[in-house]
Formats: C-alpha cells, structure tokens, sequence
C-alpha cells in the first residue's frame, strides 16, 4: 500500500508517508505504538470523557516510560510560537471550571477543547493527548467522531493558533471532519497517525 501510495502523485500523501516509515524508532514513534495499543487495552471504555483524570490517564499511557511526567499537571510555565500558556500556579481553578464546562452540543464540545488547548496541562505530549480526550467526548455526547484525515496539517495547526481568539475556523475543519464511525478500530488508528504528524516540524 505504501508504495502505491508513493506513486500516486500526491504530494501531501508523500510527506505523510516519508514521516511515517521512518519515525518509528523516536520517541514520538515509541508512543504512537503505544496509542495503537490504547484501542485493544479496554482503557478508552473505562474513562469518564471530559474529565481531567480521563486526559491524565490518556497521557499517562501515551508517554508512561518516555517521559518522567507522563499523567502529570505541569507545575512550571511554559509558551510556545510566542504564546504563553496558562499560569501552572493557577491549575487548580483553571482545571476544575473546564471540567465543569458542558459538552452536550458540538458548539460546548469545541469551547471546552479550546479551552483546554489554552490551558495546555501538560510539558509535552498535549495534543495528542487531548485528540484522543476530544474524540472521548465527541462520542459520548453525539455519537460521532473526528475522521482527523480529512483535516490539513497546516489548516489545523493555524486554526487551533487563532483559537483563542477566534475559534470558527478550529469548529468549520471539526464539524466538517465528524464521522459516525466511533467503534471503527481502522478509523481510531488512521486518526493516531495523522493526530502524531500534525505535532512532528515541517
């Protein structure tokens, strides 16, 4: 299949595939396998979607024995791309009003993923975490979730930048991308992968 794909010409398709035949042995490639593994562990099945113990133990299992903090809330500041994320003395609070935040619509699933986007709980590892929390969410309340294929790197990485600020972007690529296809074992993997690539440098 990758070398199909390799010939079909599609440069998008052969970035993606450069990316994904030789990162496997990086610490991003370590933890992909270990979100494949996410799927077959039952765990998903067990967490409570939109609370910060579920995004916790996402992260707990993606990077458990990669990194030192794997699970843990950040306790020092940190920006990034000249944005400075909340304040980690503040957590507490911040942490518990998103929790508290409903997710019965599409329109409160998104405030509450941009919210938490801002907050950015943790050292490394946040978005890919939270893709996952994210999808949680999207199938407990709607039946849905994110075909994340369907979305562009570039396009996704501006919106979520502009979210703060402005979120209509970061819901028109989301609400576009919803399939019904929540228990589909291939759809989950396929939003792994891309979810991984959006986080690796052009």
């Amino acid at each position: 299949m990758q070398l199909l794909a390799k010939n079909y010409p599609n440069n998008r398709a052969s970035a993606f595939l450069d990316w994904f035949t030789y990162s496997d042995n990086t610490i991003d490639g370590q933890s992909r396998k270990k979100a494949y593994d996410l799927f077959e562990s039952g765990l998903l099945k067990s967490l409570e979607p939109g609370s910060i113990k579920c995004l916790q133990q996402i992260h707990a299992y993606l990077f458990g024995g990669l990194y030192d903090f794997a699970g843990q809330i950040r306790t020092k500041n940190i920006s990034k791309g000249g944005f400075t994320f909340a304040n980690a003395l503040h957590f507490p609070a911040i942490l518990s009003d998103i929790e508290k935040m409903p997710e019965t619509t599409f329109d409160e699933i998104v405030s509450k993923y941009v919210e938490m986007n801002v907050a950015h709980p943790f050292m490394e590892g946040n978005g890919r975490s939270t893709r996952i929390w994210l999808d949680l969410i999207f199938k407990h309340s709607l039946m849905k979730c994110v075909d994340w294929s369907k979305i562009n790197k570039n396009d996704y990485l501006q919106a979520m930048q502009k979210s703060p600020m402005d979120d209509s972007e970061i819901r028109h690529l989301l609400r576009n991308a919803l399939t019904d296809k929540i228990n589909d074992r291939e759809m989950f993997m396929k939003g792994i992968d891309y979810s991984y690539y959006y986080e690796q440098e052009n």
